[in-house]
């Protein structure tokens, strides 16, 4: 049975903020393309400044020469085990608003706000991302043939949950280990 890591909070929130969590163990079942659109279309309708939504996804199933593109932009580390892993995707900004190509300073906040819609949406469907910094930019800029005006800003892996056995042991430990956050007060501040 797939492990699930529900996150014990200290006050009240939504059961999917609790079942949102970003594993490394993932099956190999291809997940459909309607669920796909539903994660983007859940991203599609996050708040953007100016409503500009300035954020682009790139992705890839695995199998394909998409897949195989993104997969080497990735770390070493995260190539082990995104390996596992059925879509892989490059999350991107725009850096200048496109009404009046003024750089707009919000872009990187806003695909953040689409990303947590996609990964909620994801869990709903009983899929799961997993965020990832340690890729190359510059490779994933070549890869994709971005232009100048655009930023990879991260990647994301994702699948349907695997068990944490099939992974290294360093691996297997992070996904067995219990969730854990930093208390309210040393965060939120009542002025």
């Amino acid at each position: 049975m797939a492990h699930i890591k529900i996150a014990d909070t200290d006050h009240p929130v939504l059961e999917i903020f609790k079942q949102r969590w970003s594993p490394r163990a993932f099956t190999e079942e291809i997940v459909s393309e309607e669920k796909l659109n539903k994660m983007f279309e859940a991203a599609r309708w996050a708040a953007s400044s100016g409503n500009e939504q300035p954020w682009e996804y790139y992705y890839a199933i695995k199998g394909t020469e998409g897949w195989d593109k993104l997969f080497v932009c990735l770390d070493d580390g995260n190539q082990k085990w995104v390996k596992n892993a059925t879509v892989l995707m490059a999350c991107v900004t725009n850096k200048r608003f496109k009404r009046n190509d003024k750089d707009n300073p919000t872009a990187e906040h806003d695909l953040g706000l689409a990303n947590s819609h996609l990964f909620l949406q994801a869990v709903a469907e009983g899929f799961y991302m997993h965020g990832m910094a340690g890729f190359y930019p510059s490779k994933v800029q070549e890869a994709l043939n971005l232009s100048e005006d655009k930023k990879v800003v991260c990647m994301m892996a994702g699948g349907y949950l695997g068990h944490p056995e099939m992974l290294d042991e360093k691996n297997e430990k992070s996904e067995t280990t219990p969730r854990q956050r930093k208390p309210l007060s040393e965060f939120v501040t009542q002025l």
